[in-house]
């Protein structure tokens, strides 16, 4: 995604929360994590901030947990996935047997989601997860879920031990970049380091 789809999210959270939000675009489609990781760690120097906080959607909770693998000397401050597969993805794995999606999902999306992984959130800044219940998506014909999920991710694929805080909320995977409840979370957390809701 480009970028602009989290213009009502970072809209609410500098009016709501006074915080100062900035979009890094990638391209999950032609880069490798690596790629867009060191990519992303210059952008990160570039902004010569005190302090930088992180929110990533989908896949970006995962660019946002390798980039601090690789790089863990950064800015102080929190994190926050939303609707992020942790483990792995139902929906790329069953949407990866048709060769033209596959084309399309990129070696970074091949590198993250399309194998479990027994991922462990290690570092010193909070990880606060969101995750949706609403199950409105084509994720839903793929995946054929029979658990609680948001329409393209599982509830279950979105918990990674060592986050500090994990909330389920009734919205859609790409509702929760709409919704005011997400953005007060959201918020809650980069500012006081727990959800309001449990």
């Amino acid at each position: 995604m480009p970028g602009e789809e989290s213009l009502i999210l970072r809209h609410r959270l500098s009016n709501e929360f006074g915080l100062t939000l900035q979009a890094f675009r990638y391209s999950a489609a032609s880069a490798t994590m690596s790629d867009i990781t060191e990519r992303l760690e210059s952008w990160v120097r570039e902004l010569k901030a005190p302090a930088v906080h992180f929110v990533g959607h989908s896949l970006g909770g995962l660019v946002i947990h390798r980039f601090l693998e690789r790089f863990p000397d950064q800015p102080p401050g929190r994190v926050v996935f939303l609707g992020t597969p942790c483990v792995a993805s139902r929906v790329a794995q069953r949407a990866s047997r048709f060769a033209p999606i596959a084309h399309l999902m990129g070696p970074s999306v091949a590198e993250e989601l399309l194998q479990p992984h027994e991922r462990r959130w290690e570092q010193a800044r909070p990880l606060g997860i969101i995750a949706g219940s609403q199950p409105i998506g084509v994720g839903q014909l793929l995946a054929d879920f029979t658990e609680e999920n948001d329409g393209t991710v599982a509830v279950s694929e979105t918990r990674m031990p060592g986050a500090s805080d994990h909330i389920v909320l009734p919205v859609s995977h790409l509702g929760m970049l709409l919704a005011a409840s997400v953005a007060r979370e959201v918020g809650r957390f980069l500012t006081d380091g727990r959800f309001s809701l449990r």
